[in-house]
């Protein structure tokens, strides 16, 4: 029979002792996880893998029930659960559940550290980075790049914005999740990290969804052409690197090819879809993309410039209703 670990109702057993700076190391490896969700019981589960005395806490007790038996401690209240660990983690659907459960135990935070890998908006991190601060709270916020498959291996990517001091102080317990990266000093930068990351996997994939359509139509293998893909991506990843570069410069030569020839190219592109019997959504918004740059007054430009059409259209967004946000979408997104 597993026996099970109870954490302290008031007490910080497992090291956090009161009075400490925000982000002071505790001299103990240990954490504690209030939200266990899918996201947060792989979190608990990779610290217990890496070795972290864990304490956990949900609202719904019973969800804790696998991770001790699995070694977890599981807290009697909330008020356990952060009082057993100097490094708190929090992953629940929204930024307004965290506020509404953490409000409470400010004073037990007080000295410890919050992490917050919570969906939400830059503002909403500033917003409870601020309140943490007014309450002596070190805080982290931070997004999950790679979903819930990869939790615990090197290639789960984590991102951490928020004081390096504070993150510098538990980096090693934050790499028991995977690639944890610090993003800088700013906790709002995770949130846009996250956004942004989000983006270009749904960017890089849509325009892979549309190939791989394309080839299967014209009859090709499609686990050969995944295969050929996916050693083209490190010539595509390396125009990246490049592309920033004359992006920060706001220069764009074109060696990689004019933004008129590779409109050109899309067009081809969409008729070869179209004949194919294959949907030209994608190319499509390629082509229009090039053509905003092509409005810019960048047709000769290299492909890079393309930047400058999106920040052109960023004047007249306010003028465009924003999308609703989708009906109970909640917690983190996993692509």
């Amino acid at each position: 029979m597993t026996q099970q670990r109870t954490a302290p109702e008031a007490s910080a057993a497992q090291g956090a002792a009161g009075g400490r700076e925000p982000g002071e190391d505790a001299g103990t490896a240990t954490v504690s996880v209030i939200g266990l969700g899918q996201l947060g019981t792989r979190l608990a589960q990779a610290f217990l893998a890496a070795g972290h005395p864990t304490t956990v806490w949900n609202r719904t007790p019973a969800k804790a029930d696998a991770l001790v038996a699995q070694g977890a401690a599981r807290a009697a209240g909330l008020e356990a659960a952060v009082a057993a660990s100097p490094l708190v983690v929090v992953c629940l659907p929204d930024y307004a559940t965290v506020r509404g459960l953490v409000e409470p135990v400010a004073g037990a935070l007080r000295g410890r550290v919050l992490v917050n890998l919570t969906s939400g908006t830059p503002q909403d991190a500033t917003k409870t980075a601020h309140w943490a601060a007014g309450h002596g709270i070190g805080y982290l916020d931070g997004a999950a790049m790679s979903g819930t498959r990869l939790v615990g291996r090197p290639d789960a990517l984590f991102v951490f914005g928020g004081p390096a001091g504070v993150f510098a102080a538990h980096r090693e317990v934050l790499g028991a999740l995977g690639n944890s990266v610090h993003v800088g000093d700013d906790p709002a930068q995770a949130p846009v990290y996250d956004t942004a990351l989000f983006g270009a996997a749904w960017g890089a994939l849509a325009g892979f969804y549309h190939s791989i359509a394309l080839a299967g139509a014209a009859g090709a293998d499609l686990r050969t052409y995944a295969e050929v893909v996916t050693g083209h991506m490190g010539f595509v990843t390396s125009l990246m690197a490049d592309h920033a570069r004359q992006i920060e410069e706001g220069r764009y030569p074109s060696d990689d090819g004019t933004v008129e020839v590779h409109r050109a190219a899309m067009d081809h592109l969409v008729h070869t879809s179209r004949a194919g019997g294959v949907g030209t959504e994608v190319p499509e918004l390629f082509g229009a993309l090039l053509a905003g740059a092509e409005g810019a007054g960048h047709g000769g430009s290299g492909i890079a410039s393309v930047v400058e059409g999106m920040r052109a259209g960023a004047d007249t967004a306010t003028t465009t209703p924003a999308a609703a946000p989708a009906p109970n979408a909640k917690g983190r997104r996993h692509v």
